[in-house]
Parts: C-alpha cells; structure tokens; sequence
C-alpha cells in the first residue's frame, strides 16, 4: 500500500491515519464521521485519504 505521508498542500502528516481510516469504512462508517473523529480537519487532507487508490496489485503483476 502506497499511502502519501504528508499532505501535498500543507505538508500535515496524514499517512498514520490511513489504515484505521480504512479498517473504520470497510465496517460501514462513513468517511466524514471517520475523518472528524481522526481530527482531519482540512479539506486538502481529507482529498489526500479520500483520493488514494491501492494501486499495488496492479503493479506487481508487472515485476521482472
């Protein structure tokens, strides 16, 4: 998984927020609530969790 560390317009740490972002979505709980109670306040933060895509599998099937 290639997560972002920091965010690219302020430079606030949000990569230690992502997997209990995800772990707290896939059980049903919406982004927003996920994201107000990990205290990601800023909007150009809340795109840099809400944007990423795992795009690993897809890259490792292109390994030499």
């Amino acid at each position: 998984m290639i997560i972002p560390i920091r965010c690219f317009s302020c430079g606030k740490v949000v990569g230690e927020y992502y997997e209990e972002f995800e772990k707290r979505t896939s059980k049903g709980e919406t982004a927003e609530k996920v994201l107000d109670d990990l205290g990601i306040t800023r909007y150009c933060c809340r795109r840099m969790i809400l944007s990423n895509v795992d795009l690993m599998d897809n890259i490792i099937k292109y390994t030499r």
